[in-house]
């Protein structure tokens, strides 16, 4: 059985109003719901809940492969807002001093190689100025909140992990029709979830 780990809610939302006629609608924050091949969960926000919420899900079902799809930020110009892309390797960026960065990097298979693919970092703090937010740019393309802690819970239990996240916005750069912009990138996701299901399910998307 496939799992898909959205982030929230609102990034599900358009996902499962569509997904087998909308069957999975109205799952909220810390539901899960399947059918015989697809398990659709939502583990909330930051890399506690994505952690603890991951690993009781592995521990009560039995996943052959996981998808943890929501959005991310881009570090990029050139990554636009609603642009799906695939991390190829992901690593932890709280615990990081800048003058000597210490931090596992964990490669991910892609199983979609029409995507853009790069390097994720997950942290759970603000970036506070040009200079941290240069540093991120040279060594990481997108961040999100959530996908280096799914990914390593899912090593620790031998259940392959594709981190599958749309572009909702550029970190530092504010975003004056916000609402309209995130609107569109969740329904892109479920667009691109919702037409490769097929593939996602055999673990090669082509």
């Amino acid at each position: 059985m496939l799992g898909i780990l959205f982030v929230t809610a609102e990034e599900a939302a358009p996902f499962l109003q569509t997904y087998e006629r909308g069957r999975f609608d109205g799952l909220t924050e810390g539901d899960t719901f399947h059918d015989e091949q697809v398990l659709v969960t939502i583990i909330g926000t930051g890399k506690i809940k994505a952690t603890l919420r991951t690993e009781r899900l592995l521990q009560t079902h039995k996943l052959t492969r996981l998808v943890h799809a929501g959005t991310c930020t881009s570090l990029k110009d050139e990554l636009k807002p609603g642009t799906i892309v695939a991390a190829s390797q992901v690593f932890e960026g709280d615990r990081i001093e800048l003058a000597a960065p210490t931090y596992p990097r964990m490669p991910l298979a892609v199983i979609d190689l029409n995507l853009t693919t790069g390097t994720l970092v997950t942290q759970d703090h603000t970036v506070q100025d040009t200079e941290e937010f240069t540093y991120w740019q040279r060594i990481a393309d997108f961040s999100d909140m959530t996908g280096y802690a799914v990914a390593y819970v899912a090593a620790t239990h031998g259940v392959p992990c594709h981190v599958t996240k749309v572009v909702s916005g550029h970190l530092q750069q504010e975003d004056p029709n916000l609402r309209r912009t995130l609107n569109m990138a969740h329904e892109r996701l479920s667009e691109y979830l919702t037409g490769n299901m097929e593939g996602l399910l055999k673990g090669v998307v082509s």
